[in-house]
């Protein structure tokens, strides 16, 4: 055999062990360390999803709310030394809030709701910190019910009623 293919085999391994050692794992036994507002039986798979979630929504990278370990050079996932990360937490609480309450939603056997309405890409658009703009701020439509710019309503939006004169 190839001795550069087996030491190649080799590192491959050694890399692999050592991103499945202990120090990943945390000592009480959970999966997944200082989780406060996901279920703690999360899968890998799952969190990961949620976390890829947050960042579209967000337009933002890990970073954003996770801070490095500048010894080990690695993400300190479960370091709060962000204000971001504790943000994310209470805007995900807001978010879980108004859907049970005003949407009804169902939660899945991890207590995660299965079907949103409200999520953080309904106010971030991709956006990290979006602007709020009052809406009395924003353009007036036209009065005789037409869509800004043409005789069809926007896509999604249905026909007003003709306006009747007295």
């Amino acid at each position: 055999m190839n001795k550069k293919l087996l030491a190649t085999i080799g590192l491959l391994s050694a890399v692999v062990f050592m991103a499945m050692s202990p120090a990943a794992v945390p000592a009480d036994g959970d999966k997944f360390a200082n989780l406060k507002v996901l279920p703690k039986d999360i899968s890998d798979k799952e969190l990961h999803k949620v976390m890829e979630e947050w960042e579209h929504a967000l337009g933002a990278r890990c970073s954003f709310c996770h801070v490095r370990n500048e010894d080990t050079k690695k993400m300190d996932w479960a370091n709060d030394a962000k204000p971001e990360k504790e943000m994310a937490r209470n805007m995900y609480k807001m978010t879980q809030a108004i859907n049970k309450k005003y949407f009804h939603s169902k939660k899945d056997s991890t207590n995660m709701v299965v079907e949103s309405n409200v999520n953080c890409y309904t106010c971030h658009r991709g956006v990290q910190h979006p602007e709020v703009v009052r809406a009395s701020e924003l353009p007036r439509p036209p009065r005789n019910g037409q869509a800004p710019g043409g005789n069809k309503p926007a896509e999604g939006q249905q026909q007003p009623a003709p306006e009747t004169k007295p």
